[in-house]
């Protein structure tokens, strides 16, 4: 694989690798850095957070936090942030907008968070955040008594809040969305009475598991998710943030669909409410072993390795969505290969992430001389292909699209590359991708 051929080169061009072979150490999980940030910033006492993601959408959820008064110091280099969290009714009212940047975890966290204070605050992000669904938090937060507002009759960003008088209610999801869940339990810590959660309640559990370790008053039934509000505290937590699943996909990918490849993934995070990626890929046949399997900070934290494979068709689809739809960009690189004719179906929340990945993911295929069948909530894509050809794609600022994409390129014939514009875009959730991609491809 080439680099840039200067740091302000827009492109980035990888060749066919000869064999994968090393070990890799992704960077912190994302989600979970995130709610450490966030949550800890409403806790009692100095939280320490080690392993944290320096990506441009956590480090959005640091600013929107320092803004709202919050004493955060960060260490990128080391990876290390301290949060001196504030209490519950800590937070100030900001002086300017709130930025998200790209990051529609900051914003649909903050929304639910900002719905308790008694303060007026607007929400913003970049071009391709304010044009992402918000009516999903705002119809909910009006009914609990949150003043909320959007652009174009409450359904985008700009968001206006002024929080506060928040009172009990009882809401159905009516999508597996762990950031819909989150905003209503941030807002239930305030409400005057209990929030009840039912309907799509199964999806990532971070929030639950990390809300009860610091002290929430939050209750799990069968099928509900119970926040009985007001709460009173929550304490600060320390967090070790294990490796990102959603990151170690693209190498779990790579090495199963390459003839030659054996890696080695360190302290990836194995929640399961996370790995659907890697049950559906020991479905199709891959070599996947868990090594020094451990908790930290309650989550499972496992080392994986991963080897060649020969790959059968994978049928993805109702149940297993909300446990790997930011891995279904890279699934489409294993399908490639596949036995078969791979399908993904009940995926239409893939129309409204940082692209529409379905309509993108089909456009640069097909630079690729491969043929995506696409629906309104999914695509299908024979295998094996042959003939891969090189080409110019486009990753459209989308970091998980740009990388599936680079995965893609170790595939094609000796002699032909592929090169990716505006590769830069993976620096949301993956810093370094392009130097742990250079240094296992052989």
């Amino acid at each position: 694989m080439s680099a840039p051929t200067a740091p302000s080169s827009t492109r980035i061009t990888i060749g066919s690798a000869r064999r994968l072979r090393g070990e890799i150490t992704v960077p912190g999980d994302k989600a979970l850095s995130h709610r450490a940030v966030i949550f800890n910033s409403i806790g009692e006492g100095v939280a320490h957070i080690t392993n944290f993601l320096p990506g441009e959408d956590c480090l959005s959820s640091i600013a929107c936090m320092r803004q709202l008064g919050i004493q955060i110091e960060f260490d990128e280099e080391a990876r290390t942030v301290v949060v001196h969290g504030k209490g519950l009714r800590g937070l100030e009212e900001p002086s300017d907008i709130l930025n998200a940047g790209n990051s529609g975890t900051t914003m649909r966290f903050l929304s639910g968070l900002l719905s308790g204070f008694p303060f007026q605050s607007v929400i913003t992000g970049d071009g391709s955040l304010r044009s992402r669904p918000m009516k999903r938090v705002i119809e909910p937060l009006k009914l609990m008594g949150s003043n909320i507002s959007g652009r174009k009759n409450d359904t985008l960003a700009p968001l206006v809040i002024r929080g506060g008088n928040l009172k009990s209610f009882r809401y159905d999801l009516p999508v597996a969305s762990a950031q819909l869940k989150t905003c209503l339990l941030l807002a239930g810590l305030y409400a005057e009475g209990d929030t009840v959660l039912g309907g799509l309640i199964e999806s990532r559990d971070h929030t639950e598991r990390f809300l009860t370790a610091m002290g929430a008053p939050l209750e799990k039934t069968a099928d509900t998710l119970v926040m009985h509000g007001p709460a009173r505290d929550l304490k600060a937590l320390d967090v070790e943030v294990p490796g990102d699943i959603s990151s170690a996909a693209f190498w779990l990918v790579a090495a199963s669909v390459h003839p030659d490849a054996d890696l080695t993934l360190r302290k990836v995070g194995v929640n399961e409410t996370r790995t659907g990626v890697i049950d559906v890929l020991r479905q199709m046949g891959a070599d996947i072993t868990f090594e020094n399997e451990t908790l930290v900070g309650g989550e499972p934290v496992a080392d994986l390795r991963v080897k060649s494979a020969r790959l059968q068709a994978g049928h993805i689809g109702g149940s297993i969505i909300p446990r790997l739809v930011d891995e279904i960009p890279a699934l489409a690189v294993a399908a490639l290969l596949a036995e078969g004719t791979s399908e993904v179906r009940d995926a239409s929340e893939l129309r409204v992430k940082e692209t529409d990945r379905i309509a993108a993911i089909a456009k640069e295929f097909g630079r690729l001389g491969v043929e995506v069948a696409t629906r309104s909530d999914g695509f299908s894509i024979n295998g094996p292909v042959s003939g891969l050809k090189g080409s110019l794609v486009e990753s459209y600022g989308d970091h998980r699209l740009a990388m599936a994409l680079a995965i893609a390129g170790l595939l094609l014939p000796a002699g032909e590359a592929l090169e990716v514009e505006d590769f830069h875009c993976a620096d949301v959730s993956y810093p370094g991708f392009w130097d742990d991609l250079a240094r296992i491809a052989e």
